[in-house]
């Protein structure tokens, strides 16, 4: 089952000590004479690149599999006793990988937030989801990526667009690379010639 703690291991590791990160800048806490003691400050980090993996089930359980990769240009990191998260306000893309270490489905969102203690991600504005196999495509507000059930699952509107129809529908599940999807109240099909479809 792949760890959504990977997703973020340079926040959640050690601070981009795991060899994970490319081109990165941490700026944690700069000094500020007008912070009070209570006032949170985020460390910050620039050109995130980081790798999802599933735990190794073999022998000696050296070799973890490489489910996903993860970029994002800016990453905020807030080490709350209670709650600690991580946000990537300035967008965030993933590749999800197949058995082969092919990319199977991408991920995009404007905004996305790691809640560490719940091992939840939340992902909202423009999100969009694609299988790159199927060619099914899912546009959505908002969407939650949950670790331990490996799905997506959102309470809003989606588009789902397929090679030959438009679903629209509120509530939806899916499994985190697309293969398949329920969405639980479908409000319309539309027939498309295929050609129509957005990128």
């Amino acid at each position: 089952m792949p760890s959504v703690n990977s997703i973020v291991s340079v926040l959640v590791a050690g601070g981009l000590t795991l060899g994970l990160v490319a081109s990165c800048n941490n700026k944690s806490q700069k000094e500020d004479t007008t912070v009070t003691p209570h006032q949170l400050i985020p460390e910050e980090a620039d050109s995130i690149e980081s790798y999802l993996s599933e735990p190794a089930t073999g022998p000696g359980g050296l070799a973890a599999k490489v489910k996903g990769k993860l970029r994002a240009p800016f990453m905020l990191r807030y080490q709350r006793l209670d709650s600690p998260y991580a946000e990537f306000p300035r967008t965030l893309h993933v590749d999800f990988f197949n058995d082969s270490m092919a990319t199977e489905s991408q991920l995009d969102a404007l905004y996305g937030k790691y809640l560490q203690n719940q091992d939840k991600v939340y992902l909202r504005d423009s999100v969009v989801v694609k299988n790159l196999i199927k060619h099914d495509t899912l546009h959505c507000k908002y969407l939650w990526w949950d670790q331990h059930t490996e799905r997506f699952t959102t309470d809003d509107s989606v588009r789902i667009y397929t090679p030959d129809k438009t679903l629209y529908g509120t509530g939806m599940e899916a499994d985190q690379n697309f293969r398949w999807y329920t969405i639980k109240h479908l409000t319309g099909v539309v027939l498309t010639a295929g050609n129509n479809l957005p990128k």
